[in-house]
């Protein structure tokens, strides 16, 4: 294991991204389609904040599929905005960072995931599983 190895060795490039003015529809389907759970919120490629599947089930019944939970979805979805219901004054990293700075934050912290940010512009995302997919390559 490389001691200092940078943040950009493990985390992911091509960041599935909202807008604070997106639909919570929107989000859910993206975390489905790619599945996915933290999407970062930006405006023209500043991070504004985080939302988290965790955040949109805590709202709806994303995870159950019958007719009438997905229309008590669109209710609820219309009731709430990305911009209420994302995490605001999230931490960020920095590309140049080591594997074990994220490690230290992601122990210590009560969320799972890290946008990348070199001068203030998002270039990536590392979350808990990047990190366990690089300690297990290790072995």
């Amino acid at each position: 294991m490389i001691r200092k190895s940078p943040v950009s060795m493990i985390m992911t490039e091509h960041v599935i991204t909202l807008e604070e003015n997106d639909r919570l529809e929107k989000a859910e389907m993206l975390f489905k389609k790619h599945h996915i759970r933290h999407i970062p919120v930006v405006r023209s490629g500043v991070v504004l904040g985080m939302l988290s599947y965790t955040d949109l089930l805590r709202l709806s019944f994303a995870d159950c599929s019958d007719d009438l939970n997905a229309h008590a979805d669109a209710l609820i979805y219309k009731m709430f905005t990305i911009k209420q219901v994302m995490k605001k004054d999230i931490e960020t990293i920095s590309s140049s960072h080591s594997i074990k700075d994220v490690a230290e934050i992601l122990s210590t912290k009560e969320f799972h995931a890290l946008p990348v940010v070199n001068n203030n512009r998002l270039v990536g995302i590392v979350t808990t599983t990047d990190l366990i997919k690089y300690l297990l390559k290790q072995f």
